[in-house]
């Protein structure tokens, strides 16, 4: 059969326009033109197989190379039709994401139900497809038909349309007998009742007008593409963050798991909520200590910790002695204020273990399980291979393993046989990672089933000991440290020890690795959070001897020669601004009482009263391993206090070429700057405010576009950025582009000037927060610092008098209806945010509800509920206040 394109595009001299077929994009057609505006090509296409269904997107090249794609999750389709067809005629236009993208993502959409497409009988000798795009239509229990001018369009008689077909979710076909229609005609698309058929909103436009050449038997045309436009109101919605670990129930053990969160949906649906948002539940099992708490540092990109496991929904034991041991454990550790990591994972991976004993051949030999393990052997094969061996070798260090350190499939593939002496162990965790799935996916589809967007939330990082860095060690650069430059978090920056992505090697296969990951996250979650989103365009890389972030560079990034530093006119001189400045003063006014001892032990003369460090302590690793096992406070603040030391540096040398260099980022109030004559200082800040601020957008931009495009609209998810800390403005046009909704917290303004961020003037695709897990909850930043809430007080929520202390319960509710008020789409704030305004119920330990502290690399992630979840759900004074605030905001419309 023969396929003509035909579209309208501008290009400029030396670009190509092509069509690239199928999802797979196995095909590149390219087209030609006269002018360089109007595009032609036609080609003979032999179907795949029994597919029916061809998909396409436009894409420009430029000496064979991709430059510019069409964007967008839905591409261009349609399906062939009857056996007489052999010509499809297609008119298009480009088109990039369709306007107000997120109404066709999964969390605002129902559960789409796939059918097989209607063709017109083998009598028919031409046809016409029309083709519409119309997102929504099933949450009002429409559909979307057609209607017009002539009988065979129901002569615009409301009770005459013909009903389109939902072919993908939100993309709308129908393929009329060519002959049936009288040319010229008008006609409309027009939302109908789903049951009755009939017309119930017009497109709230022009009549269109349909006139083409006489069709010749055999040719179906296919006019442009359609986005239709209803009168729809902005979608706002509220919801609830909170860590699935923090969970409690009656029945819990410990630690929540994915039956609780389930509950916690349910409450969410009770009180008019429509979004639940969680941090990562990827396995993090690498030392098997509490250090393992951390849910941003997982062994598996795919895999879910076992800990979140609900046993409840296991069969019973049939060890009697075993289960009553069982049941007071975790009576006893359910009764705990916080999550006893260490024994929660015991506790419950030996009863998993006792189940697997009791239920694992069976399980492991069912249809269901099999089905699983073919979807998702990819993956799960190598992480039960490196589970096993993590637990044989006692360290998940795959680098010290006797055996197997270096993946070789074909070794790990004898090792997984069933066959194998190992398989009883490595089946352990097939069985619990089909048990994790099984029941997350029960919350996912119940969630969908009540209204509620389950928003989760992919990190940017992975271990260095992961599963993944042992699999597909190319795709990453295990030579230096992923972190983020100093913020209101962390004024030494943050370390998190993660390698950082090879981006070239990645695009080479498309960004294989993350689509996959993301197309896994699909299968669960509506929505999600892309942890640092920042990383996309650039990496704050620390190098390997650092502990702190201060002396990382931005990677890409686009390094200083020593001519152009000079042409800002600072002298470089390379002897003073590279090394670290330590003078009599500094070691002095620094360490005081202990300034002799640093002479003696850490540094030595270099000239005059200057010193460097001595090269046994010329790192910050080296200054570490010497105070390692000391936790006295006076170590400790030693430690840090050297670490400083040599960090007070004024450029930092490029990773790949140390001939050109970074300025060091917040160098400002160092020793070294001030060191400086006046001249010089504004000379550096120019040069730096140039080079962190203005040098890098354009280039980071293409470096973002080159990947976010192709991720973001890999699945329907719903995307959400954390864009937060140091934000250049590339990062806005880019979001905007690709329409991510950013998070907008009022005490970290973006407006450069304020000290608070004017809710009434957040975007509308923004998610809109009190604040993260990062940071304190509402009640514990009220504390925090007196003269920073007295100025809120006043300025901001414009009240007189005294400021209370601690922030009352009708206080929290004003901030949190502020917030709610917001035009930002969603509004998830924490769940200690919200039962902050019960003063009944709330917990009366501030402090106690923090969740993490980003400064403390070693903090310990345990915080729980206070209340149970059947308390909760019993709790009516809070949940009525919750719901009437909603429902008084008008983001209570289901999804």
């Amino acid at each position: 059969m023969k396929l003509t394109f035909r579209i309208r595009y501008r290009t400029v001299w030396g670009e190509n326009l092509c069509v690239l077929l199928n999802d797979d994009e196995t095909q590149i057609i390219s087209l030609s033109t006269r002018n360089g505006d109007e595009w032609q090509g036609s080609f003979e296409y032999i179907p795949v197989g029994s597919n029916q269904l061809v998909t396409y997107r436009y894409a420009v090249y430029r000496d064979n190379i991709c430059i510019r794609k069409e964007l967008g999750a839905i591409s261009h389709l349609f399906y062939l039709g009857n056996a007489q067809q052999n010509h499809y005629v297609i008119d298009d236009c480009w088109r990039d994401l369709p306007a107000d993208s997120y109404r066709y993502s999964s969390a605002f959409n129902s559960i789409y139900t796939p059918q097989s497409y209607n063709k017109l009988s083998d009598s028919v000798g031409s046809c016409i497809t029309f083709r519409a795009l119309c997102p929504e239509l099933g949450n009002r229990n429409q559909a979307l038909g057609l209607i017009g001018s002539c009988n065979a369009l129901g002569s615009w008689e409301y009770c005459r349309p013909l009903r389109m077909q939902e072919v993908r979710p939100n993309v709308w076909h129908i393929t009329l007998d060519a002959s049936s229609l009288q040319l010229p005609f008008e006609y409309k698309f027009v939302a109908i009742n789903a049951e009755s058929g009939a017309v119930e909103e017009w497109e709230s436009r022009p009549n269109r007008l349909f006139n083409v050449q006489p069709l010749q038997r055999g040719e179906t045309y296919l006019p442009m593409e359609t986005e239709v436009f209803f009168a729809l109101p902005a979608r706002k919605f509220a919801g609830s963050a909170i860590p699935v670990f923090s969970l409690r129930s009656e029945g819990s053990c410990g630690v929540g798991d994915f039956g609780d969160l389930k509950t916690f949906v349910s409450w969410a649906a009770s009180t008019a909520q429509h979004v639940v948002q969680i941090l990562p539940i990827n396995d993090t099992s690498i030392t098997g200590s509490w250090t393992d708490s951390y849910p941003y540092n997982s062994i598996s990109i795919y895999a879910f910790h076992p800990m979140y496991i609900d046993l409840r929904q296991l069969p019973a034991l049939a060890d009697a002695q075993f289960a009553s041991r069982f049941e007071e454990e975790r009576a006893r550790l359910n009764a705990l204020s916080v999550v006893d990591y260490e024994a929660v994972n015991r506790l419950k991976q030996s009863y998993l273990k006792e189940v697997y004993r009791q239920e694992g051949e069976n399980v492991l030999k069912s249809d269901e399980f099999n089905t699983f393990f073919a979807d998702n052997r990819h993956w799960l094969q190598p992480y039960a291979a490196f589970s096993y061996l993590r637990d044989l070798y006692g360290t998940s260090d795959f680098h010290c393993w006797e055996a197997y350190n270096k993946y070789d499939e074909e070794e790990i593939q004898q090792l997984c046989s069933p066959e194998s002496d190992a398989y009883t162990f490595i089946g352990y965790y097939y069985y619990m990672q089909y048990l994790l799935h099984v029941q997350l996916l029960a919350v996912a589809e119940y969630a969908r089933r009540k209204g509620v967007i389950l928003k989760g939330d992919i990190p940017i990082g992975i271990s260095r000991t992961s599963v993944e860095s042992w699999v597909e060690p190319y795709y990453f650069n295990m030579n230096g440290q992923a972190g983020a430059p100093p913020d209101a978090f962390s004024v030494n920056g943050q370390n998190w020890g993660f390698p950082t992505y090879n981006w070239e090697v990645m695009e080479k296969d498309n960004y294989l690795w993350w689509r996959r990951r993301f197309a896994k996250m699909a299968e669960y979650f509506t929505a999600y959070r892309i942890d640092h989103i920042l990383g996309f365009f650039r990496i704050w890389e620390i190098p390997t001897h650092s502990v702190h972030g201060l002396l990382g560079q931005f990677v890409p990034s686009l390094p200083m020669s020593a001519d152009e530093i000079r042409s800002f006119g600072l002298n470089f001189r390379p002897d003073f601004m590279l090394r670290p400045f330590i003078s009599e003063y500094i070691l002095n006014t620094v360490f005081g009482e202990q300034s002799d001892y640093v002479r003696e032990t850490f540094v030595r003369p270099l000239h005059h009263d200057l010193y460097e460090m001595r090269p046994e302590f010329d790192t910050q690793r080296k200054v570490e391993a010497f105070f390692e096992g000391k936790t006295d406070s006076e170590s400790i603040w030693l430690k840090e206090k050297l670490y400083a030391l040599i960090s007070d540096v004024l450029f930092v040398a490029d990773r790949n070429n140390p001939e050109l260099y970074h300025p060091r980022i917040a160098v400002q109030n160092d020793y070294i700057f001030k060191q400086l004559a006046e001249q010089e200082q504004e000379a550096f800040n120019h040069l730096y405010n140039h080079y962190y601020y203005q040098r890098h957008n354009e280039f980071w931009y293409h470096e973002a576009m080159k990947k976010l495009p192709v991720l973001t609209q890999s699945t329907p998810m719903l995307v959400c950025g954390e864009d937060l800390g140091m934000v250049p403005d590339c990062v806005s046009w880019v979001m905007n582009e690709l329409q991510i909704l950013s998070l907008e917290i009022q005490r970290m303004p973006k407006a450069i000037g304020r000290e608070f961020g004017c809710l009434n003037e957040y975007p509308f695709r923004s998610v809109c927060t009190i604040g993260t897990h990062d940071m304190p909850t509402l009640r514990g930043w009220w504390e925090e610092d007196a003269a920073l809430t007295e100025r809120f007080y006043h300025n901001e929520l414009h009240h007189w008098g005294e400021v209370p202390k601690h922030a009352p319960g009708w206080l929290c509710k004003e901030i949190i209806e502020q917030h709610l008020q917001s035009p930002s789409m969603l509004c998830v704030l924490a769940w200690q945010d919200w039962t902050s305004i019960d003063e009944s119920l709330r917990n009366p330990d501030v402090q106690a509800e923090r969740i993490n502290v980003p400064a403390n690399p070693h903090n310990y992630w345990q915080w729980r509920m206070h209340i149970t979840l059947e308390e909760l759900m019993q709790a009516d004074e809070l949940n009525d206040a919750i719901r009437q605030m909603i429902q008084s905001s008008d983001r209570n419309t289901a999804c």
